[in-house]
């Protein structure tokens, strides 16, 4: 299982994700699912991957070997004009991997589905943050919607829900994903450190600052013990109930 949350901000673009795999409670891994790109002062793109990691794997793999043949007829993601134009070949990819993958052969166990969150700027144009699904068609980030989760997502969606507004500051975001993670961490063994971030800032069109927070991370493991002791003291401040 995996945990992905991308953010659309009106100041830009956040994204994390965790990087545990698992195929088995004795066969834990850690896999890299955020991926970013960029051609300076052109474009900004940025991919996170869930599901089965063979497909992803073959996803990226893929969108990376056809970018380096140019083919004036088939554009690829990183020629595109438009990011919409961007994530209908990122969910073509997905769609040709998963059927190619999933075709004839040994059946496997576990579905070769994975479901991927786009994002990302092209010069001229707003950022913008897609949700691709395994058969390669999409849905975009909205002001009623905008943000996207995927992988294990019930655990962190209610902090996400009650707290995100597009308006707040960057600083905000990057600590109300740090909430959404820890929140999910303590109640899902099948996600786990490291996370992977990236925040992208609108109009800079190169890629922003990206970290990796590894186990020992001191401002997480300060909001990690924050959040929880805010949670006991907010829990004792409401009225008990009267029998």
């Amino acid at each position: 299982m995996t945990y992905c949350v991308g953010l659309r901000l009106n100041t830009g673009l956040i994204f994390m994700s965790d990087t545990r795999t698992n195929a088995g409670v004795d066969n834990v891994s850690k896999f890299r699912k955020l991926f970013t790109w960029s051609v300076p002062g052109e474009r900004v793109i940025t991919i996170m991957t869930a599901g089965n990691l063979a497909t992803t794997q073959a996803v990226i793999n893929l969108l990376e070997e056809r970018s380096k043949i140019p083919d004036e007829r088939n554009p690829t993601f990183l020629e595109a004009p438009t990011m919409f134009q961007v994530a209908t070949i990122i969910g073509n990819t997905l769609k040709e991997c998963v059927r190619d993958q999933a075709g004839e052969g040994p059946v496997s166990e576990s579905p070769f589905s994975a479901t991927l969150i786009v994002g990302g700027q092209i010069k001229g144009m707003e950022p913008r943050l897609f949700l691709v699904y395994p058969e390669g068609n999409f849905i975009e980030a909205s002001e009623e919607t905008p943000f996207f989760q995927s992988g294990e997502t019930k655990y962190g969606r209610p902090i996400l829900v009650r707290a995100f507004d597009p308006a707040m500051s960057m600083e905000a975001a990057v600590k109300l994903l740090y909430v959404s993670f820890d929140s999910t961490l303590k109640a899902n063994l099948s996600v786990g450190l490291p996370l992977d971030m990236h925040v992208y800032t609108a109009d800079t069109l190169e890629a922003g600052i990206q970290r990796r927070i590894e186990p020992d991370d001191e401002y997480f493991n300060q909001i990690s013990s924050g959040w929880s002791d805010a949670l006991k003291v907010a829990f004792d401040a409401l009225p008990d109930f009267k029998f």
